[in-house]
């Protein structure tokens, strides 16, 4: 085939696989139920061969699908169209720390967690933290625009990017943005690229800020005989003006799942659990703790503790972050979606799901970042079962509609890929898929880049169900 031999002369015959061993292991990433072959997978080590890629993308209209490590929970790295599948193991090297304007510059195949050990050996800090950051890449974050157990007091991956290299559809590369406190020069193409989910072309460096490193970090926990207990202790937390640095939420199908798993000693009579964390200086973090303990006491926390070290505050989060993994041991197939609500409805949001599960007689428990409304709800499922993946449809199709008649949104931080992609137009509208149309038309007019991602093929009718 003269599209493989052109695109071996690009990279080196090692650094493609066609084997149907080697492309199984690519036709799937983390999210169930979607799975496609691509036609080969290529490793570039460097954004000229990754222009040289796009161009032969382009005359042999091959779909071309970037991809960190898998493991996006939208599909939005699975291959559903074939193509070639983008590597990056080979450009993964932190290529520069400047200390003068406090950032860092890397390629997309850098793992978060390594990123972030080296800038705080470095005395600074990185606070975008997905739950799969000893896995995932940077380059796969800013792709979703991943957030975090952090997002609440320091946002997310946009929030930190401060410019890029990228490759557009016509092979041709750009640089936008720069190490720029501010900077107003035209349309903001870095904002554009960053959560485009690879539909616009290819990220190949990314220059992210860093700040200094906290001095000091406390972690307190405490638990709740009611769901509402709970979201009106993150409502008071936020009005009495403390931002923590993490305050996380699990109910409780999910404590006795992660009591089943790690045998922590969490209180049966619990009906939920909330995470609380702040840092900076000590002073300051002392009173935040304090104050948060005192208000989910105020508010008929049945238990509550605070770390007296490091090691005990990450036995305290040792549950939360066991969470997903937890759940996973329960079924054979785990669907771990992504809801946000304004935290005031956090409460009422729980409560819609669990009677959604109910109503469509499917298990899902729910956790997730309370602090800025991000709930996971998780179904325990078995794919091959036709009839029960029918009702978990339906059912996560009104958890989407909840959300949204919460004053929430389909997706905070997982992005939307394929899976999500029909329920988008719910979210943002006939008129805000025309425009995202436009764009992609203009930017990819052939379509190369992540075909079937974002855009549905049609789009899912809204349930007639409220619960705003």
């Amino acid at each position: 085939m003269e599209w493989l031999q052109e695109l071996q002369g690009i990279v080196g015959e090692p650094n493609v696989k066609t084997s149907r061993a080697q492309l199984a292991a690519y036709s799937y990433d983390a999210t169930a139920g979607f799975q496609s072959a691509p036609d080969a997978v290529v490793s570039p080590a460097s954004t000229e061969e990754i222009a040289e890629i796009m161009k032969l993308c382009g005359r042999f209209k091959k779909p071309l699908v970037p991809r960190g490590s898998g493991t996006n929970l939208a599909a939005g790295t699975v291959p559903t169209q074939g193509g070639i599948v983008l590597l990056f193991n080979r450009m993964n090297k932190i290529l520069e720390l400047d200390m003068a304007n406090l950032c860092v510059t890397v390629q997309p195949g850098v793992i978060t967690a390594d990123l972030a050990t080296f800038v705080e050996s470095n005395g600074l800090f990185y606070p975008p933290d997905p739950s799969s950051m000893k896995i995932s890449t940077i380059g796969g974050n800013v792709s979703e625009n991943s957030g975090g157990l952090r997002g609440l007091k320091y946002g997310v991956t946009k929030d930190y990017v401060m410019a890029l290299t990228a490759v557009l559809p016509n092979g041709q590369t750009i640089q936008t943005g720069g190490k720029l406190a501010k900077d107003v020069a035209g349309y903001d193409l870095k904002s554009l690229l960053v959560g485009a989910e690879g539909t616009l072309g290819v990220v190949t460096e990314i220059t992210l800020k860093l700040i200094p490193l906290p001095r000091t970090q406390k972690t307190g926990i405490a638990y709740f005989t009611s769901l509402e207990a709970a979201g009106a202790t993150v409502s008071e937390i936020i009005a009495a003006k403390i931002i923590p640095a993490t305050l996380e939420f699990m109910d409780r199908g999910t404590m006795d799942a992660v009591e089943q798993f790690m045998n922590l000693g969490l209180p049966e009579d619990a009906e939920a659990m909330l995470l609380m964390e702040q840092d900076g200086d000590e002073d300051a973090v002392e009173r935040d703790v304090n104050q948060m303990i005192a208000l989910a006491r105020a508010n008929g926390a049945t238990l509550t503790a605070v770390a007296r070290s490091t090691e005990e505050a990450q036995r305290l989060k040792a549950g939360r972050r066991a969470a997903l993994s937890a759940l996973s041991r329960k079924r054979p197939t785990t669907i771990l979606e992504d809801a946000t609500v304004p935290r005031s409805e956090l409460a009422k949001m729980v409560r819609a799901i669990e009677q959604i599960a109910k109503r469509n007689q499917v298990e899902i428990h729910t956790f997730g970042h309370a602090g800025d409304g991000n709930l996971h709800p998780t179904c325990l499922t078995d794919s091959r079962d036709l009839e029960e993946m029918a009702r978990v449809e339906q059912a996560f199709a009104e958890i989407f509609e909840a959300a949204i008649d919460l004053g929430g949104t389909i997706t905070g931080e997982h992005g939307v890929g394929e899976m999500k992609s029909p329920y988008l137009e719910w979210k943002i509208g006939p008129q805000g898929i025309e425009l995202m149309k436009v764009l992609k038309q203009a930017i990819d007019p052939d379509n190369i880049c992540n075909p079937g991602k974002l855009f549905a093929k049609s789009t899912k009718p809204r349930v007639v169900l409220h619960y705003g």
